[in-house]
């Protein structure tokens, strides 16, 4: 519309007081448009409006999205708010309207925050803005109610829009978005992503693999939700995958809006916990599903999973990318970074002073901190919480006393942290007399700053860019496990020998299931290390032989594209069947 045609608008009232309030409701509207003259009402006065939502009456009260093209002078409007609880968009991109009707002004205060009203001043911006708004009520039908003056106004944009949303309001996205899962040979794989860095080697692993997949990205406030559950909708319809994969629950709200959510889709997700699982899932009671499937790095964690109630746990452990670590990188680094022996890990001086300023625990735990520490590291106890209650009942007890699950976690958490501080560094500390080189934060200065025999240090380095060339600059890169896995491994293990490198770690009970003995060199006790690591720097053809079998072995089972397709087949296992109820239990 040119700003020729561009309509003038008069309030007429159905009689002229001397003063007029300026929120006074007028009779009618007359529009000039050119040389047209026509009127909001008349003829034919409020049924011209209230005939328009008395029409679709029975599909109003059936669980909708009204959208009305035109405010009007509410008459509509109001019969609409009557018949329905929720939402009521409003469409009225001509603004000098609502100075002259102030309908959505004087509505009650309970009515006017259920209206939304789009101005748009194009029908494809409009449109786009009413789909997201769709999105954000769970993608419920579009019903449009076209007032007859808006189509005279302007037919082009408002006719065009009642033909779009009419089109809209006979697509059952329900309909559209349940359907089988894992029908076809090749899934495909909704990720949604974050700043977790592991997500990367899954979209890399999708990408070799040739899975098509689809980004969905979760952001970090409350305006970020909302567009998370948009984007989530669009790509189940738009994608039409079989699955979602998340990280560490990245994703999943406390409330459990987004399990209900993909159990409405009948939407499978996976979730791969790479850390302890147990320092997040309290946060999620209301989100137990069985249109969840939990993978852990770490078997230990299954059987207390599936008693939190979820009943699709697996094992799946951790893995390297092959193409980032390999042997060729090392010849670009650095000649500083040469060493007959190195070890690569954070200190944890800086994270357990942290957690312990943070968590503002009361003196008994505070007290008893250093000794349960020592304890637990030594114990073969899993549970932090299972840890206290056997051996420190009295602890237990302050501990079990804590206002809630954040807190007691952040209990947990910094005694795990002392425990690995503890367990890193008497292991380090043994290696002293063969002058380490240490990459690392800089605790490791403080924590053996009255040692004779000082190691040579190192900044930490970054994993991506720094890590493949360095590990295969050692003669012997030294290992030692997190106490956050006591029966598991860590991720060294797959990218010191995918990189050319030979690695001495600590034995773990689950390794006898990722290696043969012949294929790593372990140490079951840290006093064991030292002379093993003279060993092996004396025996260069038996450090060679046994980082040649490690990397033939992490090639042919260990690689994130291993592990994506475990996870796929299991998803399968599960899931893999025509759309209908809730999954049974678990199979195979």
């Amino acid at each position: 519309m040119t700003n020729d045609q561009a309509p003038r608008f008069t309030a007429i009232f159905a009689s002229q007081p001397t003063t007029v309030s300026h929120t006074a409701s007028p009779a009618d509207i007359e529009a000039r448009q050119g040389q047209r003259v026509f009127c909001m009402l008349s003829p034919g006065g409020p049924e011209r409006e209230t005939a328009v939502a008395a029409a679709r009456d029975q599909d109003l009260r059936q669980g909708c999205l009204p959208v009305l093209l035109g405010c009007g002078l509410g008459h509509a409007l109001r019969l609409v708010l009557d018949a329905t609880k929720g939402p009521v968009a409003v469409v009225e991109k001509e603004t000098a309207l609502q100075q002259l009707t102030h309908v959505l002004e004087n509505l009650p205060e309970s009515q006017r925050e259920r209206v939304v009203l789009f101005s748009q001043q194009t029908a494809d911006e409009v449109l786009t803005a009413l789909t997201r708004w769709q999105a954000d009520q769970g993608g419920l039908r579009l019903l449009p109610l076209a007032l007859p003056f808006y189509l005279r106004l302007d037919r082009e944009y408002y006719g065009g829009l009642l033909k779009e949303l009419n089109a809209s309001a006979a697509f059952d996205f329900w309909g559209r978005a349940v359907g089988p899962r894992f029908a076809d040979a090749s899934p495909r794989v909704l990720l949604i992503t974050s700043k977790y860095f592991l997500m990367g080697e899954v979209e890399g692993a999708c990408r070799k693999m040739g899975i098509a997949h689809k980004l969905v990205v979760v952001g970090d406030e409350a305006v970020g939700r909302t567009d998370f559950v948009r984007q989530l909708l669009e790509a189940v319809v738009s994608f039409r995958p079989d699955c979602c994969i998340t990280l560490n629950h990245m994703g999943v709200d406390v409330e459990g809006v987004l399990m209900d959510l993909l159990a409405r889709l009948q939407l499978p997700l996976a979730s791969w916990f790479v850390d302890n699982p147990h320092l997040i899932i309290h946060l999620y009671s209301r989100c137990v599903s069985p249109w969840t499937t939990l993978f852990t790095w770490d078997s230990d964690n299954i059987p207390s999973l599936r008693a939190a109630g979820f009943e699709h746990v697996f094992h799946l452990p951790l893995g390297t990318d092959p193409d980032r670590f390999h042997p060729g990188k090392s010849a670009n680094a650095p000649a500083a970074w040469k060493a007959d022996l190195s070890f690569v890990g954070n200190s944890m001086v800086y994270k357990v002073g942290g957690r312990l300023k943070n968590g503002r625990f009361p003196r008994p735990l505070l007290l008893a901190f250093h000794k349960v520490a020592q304890c637990f590291m030594e114990s073969e106890t899993r549970s932090v919480a299972d840890f206290l209650r056997e051996a420190f009942p009295q602890t237990f007890a302050h501990y079990a006393a804590l206002p809630d699950n954040e807190t007691r976690l952040a209990y947990e958490t910094a005694v795990t942290w002392q425990a690995t501080r503890l367990y890193r560094n008497g292991c380090v500390r043994r290696l002293l007399p063969l002058h380490p080189l240490i990459v690392g934060d800089p605790g490791w200065k403080i924590e053996f700053r009255h040692e004779q025999q000082q190691p040579r240090y190192m900044d930490a380095l970054s994993y991506y860019d720094q890590l493949p060339l360095f590990y295969g600059q050692s003669a012997v890169n030294f290992n030692c496990t997190s106490k956050q896995m006591k029966g598991a491994v860590n991720q060294r293990i797959f990218d010191v020998p995918a990189a050319g490198g030979f690695v001495l770690t600590d034995w773990r009970e689950q390794m006898e299931e990722l290696f043969d003995p012949d294929e790593m060199a372990c140490y079951h006790e840290p006093d064991e290390a030292p002379d093993m690591v003279r060993h092996f720097l004396a025996h260069p053809e038996e450090r060679r032989r046994l980082t040649q079998a490690a990397r033939r072995r992490v090639l042919a089972c260990h690689t994130w594209q291993h592990r994506l397709q475990t996870m796929l087949a299991r998803m399968r296992e599960v899931y893999g069947t025509p759309a209908g109820p809730a999954p049974a239990s678990e199979r195979g």
